[in-house]
């Protein structure tokens, strides 16, 4: 009789959230000094949930680590002295096998300075900052911690989101965003939206801070399309565009809320 063998298991559906701990915000100037991962994969009934337990990798940044960063994430130049350099490490956290769908990460232009394409095989991001702002208009602010107490995604370990800063914590809290989000959103629409820039919900400075794009007026508005954070000229367009759809001038309705 000839031997039976077992269907092998498919392999999930995944994309990992990263996090990266560095020098400073300017490569090759600076270095990581670490690197955090935590996996969200698609389950069998549809949904997308938190899967495999993550981890974080010190890397040896190969410069020192000024006191200003080292403030933040509490990292000192002992601790990765005999950690692997980036290229040593990299690759295999951002190109896992089962291969991932895409990488996320919150704040995601900056995690991509560092992760370049030949390190990601070309991978497509998600930026759950830029996400949230399209998602979950009304939070208070946008940071992944501010998101984390006033969402309190179901099924987060405390514990395990801390201490803030430190690359495996704030992989885990990012992840519990993403999943949230795949669930409200495709993942094409997620990623769609992580190409273009920022979607501001709110005017963020000014005498009209606080208050939506469409209570502007039109003088107000058009001073905006030349502003130099390119989310705010990209947030002051997109209103303009609306306006020239037929969308109306003034705060919305609690009605036209509901709708």
């Amino acid at each position: 009789m000839a031997p039976s063998y077992a269907k092998p298991k498919p392999q999930p559906q995944m994309i990992r959230v990263i996090d990266l701990e560095t020098t400073g915000s300017a490569p090759p100037a600076h270095g990581v000094c670490e690197i955090g991962w935590q996996d969200v994969a698609l389950g069998e009934d549809g949904r997308w949930e938190i899967y495999g337990e993550g981890g974080s990798l010190l890397v040896n940044p190969g410069r020192l680590i000024p006191p200003v960063t080292q403030a933040i994430h509490h990292i000192l130049d002992e601790h990765v002295a005999d950690a692997p350099w980036w290229h040593d490490c990299a690759r295999q956290v951002l190109d896992p096998w089962p291969r991932r769908l895409a990488l996320a990460a919150h704040r995601a232009d900056f995690e991509q300075k560092f992760c370049t394409p030949a390190l990601t095989r070309d991978a497509e991001w998600i930026c759950t900052w830029k996400c949230a702002l399209r998602l979950w208009p009304d939070s208070p602010s946008f940071s992944n911690q501010v998101l984390r107490y006033w969402r309190k995604p179901v099924g987060m370990e405390h514990e395990r989101g801390l201490p803030a800063h430190r690359a495996f914590p704030d992989a885990y809290v990012t992840a519990f965003h993403l999943r949230d989000m795949l669930n409200e959103a495709s993942l094409a629409q997620l990623i769609e939206w992580s190409r273009d820039p920022g979607l501001i919900p709110r005017v963020r400075y000014g005498p009209d801070r606080g208050k939506e794009w469409s209570e502007l007026d039109h003088e107000t508005l058009m001073a905006f399309l030349t502003d130099r954070d390119p989310d705010i000229r990209f947030t002051a367009n997109h209103e303009m565009d609306r306006r020239s759809g037929g969308g109306r001038v003034g705060k919305a309705s609690a009605q036209e809320l509901l709708l």
